[in-house]
């Protein structure tokens, strides 16, 4: 067997054999942040939950982006005399993201979702008129793959 794991070779995982759902994070159970909300608004939940990026949605409740520490960061560096207390008067909609956060509908199939996981921790999940319903992350696709792989090699270990 092969020390690296190819999803080409495990045909329930390809096109639209396998629901995207199954990894789905639901909104209801997941940190982000409005766009209209402030940078130290951001930056308190950012620390409380220890994350380093947040999915932003606007007022409909689309997906517009993600934050990340270091697009916080750098705001703070390239502003003026921009104290943490002064971070409460600056939307995050003026902070410039550096990173572009792709999103995955939820009809899509896992080869869709595994690109963009390959370059993203988390891949913004939404529905047909863009509203934002969760997230799929990458670590529970790795950990998942990696049960199959297991799997598969306990299988032919057996096999010997």
């Amino acid at each position: 067997m092969n020390n690296y794991f190819d999803l080409k070779q495990i045909s329930y995982m390809r096109g639209t054999n396998m629901n995207i759902a199954f990894f789905l994070t639901p909104k209801s159970e997941i940190v982000y942040e409005t766009i209209d909300a402030t940078m130290r608004q951001a930056l308190e939940k950012m620390e409380h939950h220890r994350y380093t990026a947040i999915p932003l949605i606007d007022k409909r409740g689309k997906y517009v982006g993600a934050i990340t520490e270091g697009d916080l960061l750098w705001k703070i560096k390239n502003t003026s005399n921009l104290t943490i207390e002064g971070t409460e008067n600056i939307p995050i909609k003026y902070v410039h993201r550096h990173t572009q956060s792709n999103t995955v509908s939820i009809s899509a199939n896992m080869e869709d979702l595994i690109l963009l996981a390959k370059n993203q921790n988390f891949v913004p999940v939404v529905d047909d008129q863009g509203i934002f319903i969760g997230i799929i992350k990458r670590s529970d696709i790795i950990n998942y793959c990696a049960d199959l792989l297991f799997k598969d090699k306990q299988k032919l270990d057996c096999t010997d």
